[in-house]
């Protein structure tokens, strides 16, 4: 039986239909963690797979909706906005240039291999580039959550990612922008060009300058009579910069862990549990709705099954190579812990894909793959991550690298 249909079917459910899709999905997430965490496995993967057995894959109890989406997109917002508060902005700046090195090589390498796969196999080439396209950009929810529930979040190499996937989401727009220009038949350099520098400063500003004008706001908390007044001006900022990165080009994401980072100097400690309490309510949702997204159906035919596992491997091994590369100089064991982090595609991936259907030039079969691909890297991450950082201490102080 489908428990959203009968509500449906019996006219409504008495309004039961938004806890009771929150209970399958969060409940399902949380049953799924616990068993693979006893299997030695990291939870996450548990609860993305939650998703893909209760969504319309397997059992169809829950589809993807708006409801869905928006606490999806807030979950995402908060865990960057959790990782922001452990990561000091000095600290992570220090890590500048080998974190834009590693973006850059993470994002041509994979670009170009995910293009010549498609070229290859016979596909028009505006489709073969937005396959591309789809394999650059990296989601740091899925890295960041491992890193965090590790205690791993002091180390260079954690900090190298966080970084580079803020450069790799700015990259990835430009890239999207050039690509969908493409596709209509005129390339707006204009455009592209103002996109990228508003991008930019945007993050620069706020990386900046951020942590030391929220240090001076901070005491004006103390003569305000509303409770939690830190963790309310926490949230206003929270909302504030995620909706300017949306208006500078960027992702929300991006303006919630800068919006974290800002605050990381300056909050105390209550301010940190009560944004961890919110992200492991919404969290799931996140995880989750990874997973609802997957038709495994349109796997019926072998040749899109042998594609989409061709391209699955192309898109571990693309970052591994490229983003591994950025960071020679730290080591191979830096290298290989590095190429892990950046592996999740997660939604990042299947909203290039969106906008190519949405567009008329992806088709349905080529949609699967890159949607497969997406939720596929991010299952395995974790894994990749676990042998990456085997042995390696939670937190204790930072290792020491040549860097810059």
């Amino acid at each position: 039986m489908v428990p959203l249909a009968l509500f449906a079917a019996s006219g409504g459910g008495h309004g039961a239909e938004i806890p009771l899709a929150m209970l399958i999905v969060f409940g399902s997430a949380k049953l799924m963690a616990e068993l693979f965490e006893r299997m030695g496995q990291p939870g996450i993967v548990g609860e993305i797979l939650a998703g893909v057995i209760v969504g319309p894959s397997v059992l169809g109890w829950i589809h993807p909706n708006e409801i869905l989406t928006a606490l999806s997109e807030l979950g995402v917002m908060f865990l960057l906005f959790r990782v922001g508060l452990e990561v000091k902005a000095s600290e992570l700046m220090k890590v500048g240039p080998v974190a834009s090195l590693v973006a850059l090589l993470g994002v041509v390498v994979p670009f170009f291999m995910g293009w010549g796969i498609f070229v290859a196999a016979g596909y028009p080439q505006v489709e073969s580039i937005f396959v591309g396209a789809a394999m650059v950009a990296t989601s740091v929810g899925i890295t960041a959550q491992v890193l965090a529930g590790k205690g791993l979040l002091h180390l260079a190499a954690s900090k190298i990612i966080l970084g580079a996937a803020v450069i790799d989401d700015i990259l990835g727009l430009i890239v999207l922008a050039i690509v969908s220009s493409m596709a209509r038949g005129t390339v707006n350099f204009l455009e592209i060009g103002t996109t990228a520098l508003l991008a930019i400063g945007f993050t620069i500003v706020v990386a900046k300058w951020g942590t030391r004008t929220v240090a001076r706001l901070l005491p004006a908390t103390k003569r305000l009579k509303a409770g939690e007044a830190q963790f309310n001006l926490a949230l206003v900022l929270l909302f504030a910069l995620s909706v300017l990165a949306i208006y500078a080009g960027v992702a929300a994401i991006i303006g919630a862990f800068l919006a974290g980072m800002a605050l990381a100097e300056s909050v105390n400690h209550r301010v940190h549990d009560l944004a961890h309490g919110i992200t492991e309510l919404l969290v799931p949702f996140f995880l989750a709705g990874i997973g609802l997204h997957l038709d495994v159906s349109v796997f019926s035919n072998s040749t899109t099954l042998l594609l989409s596992v061709v391209i699955l491997v192309a898109a571990v091994l693309s970052k591994l190579v490229g983003c591994g590369l950025g960071a020679f100089r730290l080591g191979r064991a830096e290298m290989f812990r590095i190429g892990c982090g950046m592996v999740p595609r997660g939604e990042v991936g299947m909203v290039v894909a969106q906008i190519g259907m949405s567009m008329g030039i992806i088709e349905k079969p080529v949609y699967a793959v890159v949607v497969f691909m997406a939720v596929a890297t991010t299952i395995v991450a974790p894994a990749l991550l676990n042998v990456a950082f085997r042995g390696v201490p939670a937190g204790l102080p930072a290792e020491e690298f040549q860097i810059g």
